[in-house]
């Protein structure tokens, strides 16, 4: 649970709020019952006992959002939960002081006026009661796709590199083959950027598969393809659906604010049991990160493509004969089902 968590469940143990049906936008471990909990992280959904990756509509007397480390996500998550709140209720807001909790706290003070707040564990905790104002426009639009770049793409806060086509993503485009073909897969596949740069004539099938809904939201406006198929799965956790011809990866390295390099090891892990025999796997990573070790083990070959002393573009191949693991994964998808 995180600071941010504790100060929530603190201000209704307290007293200082009052427990009421409710909603809990980036959810983690909800602070009462009678909760209906959205995340749209794989990973924190996994750890929840009831939960959706999106609550389309609905009224509340009562609203909690978790913030996050990113502000334009927490403008988006505020409107949207305005949204989700009946007239009079409650929209209590949770977040680190390290994340710019108090910063946002005098934004919605000054957009809505805040009926309470209070700090604890080094957290912000505020609310606000729901009367006639309404959400900056800014934010409200913020809780929808966004262009980006040449305006042909489509994001939105919460998903990694929102706003931009990220450099290593675009070095790692550049040095993508021209002869990809058959069944191939971009894992964390974000907003869709390096997936559509895949869809090569030969290609007969690609999977998009990410741990963020959102991401995969985004990447579905962006690759109106009949050949792409998308997939919310935590790979550091779940099998990939398929194996593949070629798998391309942008790994995420990062928890919350920490650097985790563990995170990329669990993807070329990966990926390496996802490869049909043969198969080839790009990546691009932050050139310090120590990736090199577990590509050399895991793979039959391995080289470097680019490198411009930030980024670094690595391929490696599959050993052309089936590995064990290949191999038990393709004996699981081709056997029939049992009986029961």
């Amino acid at each position: 649970m995180s600071q941010a968590s504790r100060a929530l469940a603190y201000a209704f143990e307290s007293g200082a709020l009052a427990e009421r049906r409710a909603f809990f936008l980036r959810a983690e471990d909800p602070p009462f019952a009678a909760i209906d909990c959205e995340q749209s992280f794989r990973p924190d959904f996994l750890k929840l006992k009831r939960a959706t990756p999106k609550i389309e509509n609905g009224s509340w007397p009562l609203g909690l959002v978790l913030l996050t480390k990113h502000k334009e996500e927490s403008f988006a998550n505020i409107a949207r939960a305005w949204s989700l709140l009946e007239p009079g209720g409650t929209l209590v807001c949770s977040g680190s002081n390290d994340d710019g909790a108090a910063s946002l706290e005098k934004q919605a003070g000054k957009a809505f006026g805040l009926a309470g707040t209070l700090s604890k564990f080094h957290c912000r905790v505020f609310w606000i009661t729901k009367g006639a104002a309404e959400p900056p426009a800014y934010w409200r639009g913020l809780a929808g796709l966004q262009p980006v770049g040449d305006s042909t793409w489509r994001s939105r806060p919460g998903i990694f590199s929102w706003d931009r086509i990220d450099e290593g993503s675009a070095l790692l485009a550049r040095h993508l083959p021209g002869d990809l073909s058959g069944d191939i897969a971009d894992f964390g596949c974000g907003w869709g950027y390096l997936a559509r740069q895949m869809l090569q004539p030969a290609v007969s099938r690609i999977d998009l598969i990410d741990a963020e809904h959102l991401a995969l939201d985004a990447a579905r406006a962006n690759l109106a393809d009949p050949r792409a198929s998308f997939h919310w799965l935590d790979l550091t956790r779940e099998p990939a659906p398929s194996t593949y011809d070629a798998i391309v990866c942008n790994p995420p390295f990062h928890t919350g604010r920490a650097s985790t390099p563990a995170l990329g090891q669990s993807m070329i892990e990966a990926a390496a049991r996802a490869l049909k025999p043969g198969g080839r796997f790009y990546m691009v990573a932050n050139r310090g990160l120590p990736y090199e070790p577990m590509l050399k083990a895991s793979f039959a070959s391995f080289e470097i493509l680019a490198d411009n002393n930030k980024f670094k573009v690595t391929k490696a191949a599959a050993d052309p004969a089936l590995s064990p693991r290949a191999e038990a994964f393709r004996r699981r998808k081709e056997s029939p089902p049992r009986s029961r």
